[in-house]
């Protein structure tokens, strides 16, 4: 997820999603993901906050950060995935 401004989040995958998640946790996946983009249109600034600190259940927050670019690593990776 990046925060674009306070308005406004992206919500980026990797374009391999489907075949690196294993197919008993893709439909929460997807579930939650979907959550996430609904949810982000209406309160991007609380999601964000709450996913920026994201520890339960099979996902966790891995880096967080107000600048991407902060992050090259990431920033290298992002450059592959699609946004949902």
């Amino acid at each position: 997820m990046l925060r674009e401004d306070e308005d406004g989040l992206r919500f980026l995958i990797h374009p391999e999603l489907r075949t690196i998640v294993q197919a008993e946790d893709l439909n929460y996946l997807e579930s939650l993901l979907n959550d996430f983009v609904e949810r982000g249109k209406m309160y991007p600034a609380p999601l964000f906050k709450q996913i920026s600190s994201l520890g339960v259940g099979p996902l966790a927050t891995h880096e967080c950060g107000s600048k991407l670019s902060d992050h090259p690593s990431l920033k290298e990776l992002s450059i592959h995935f699609v946004e949902v």
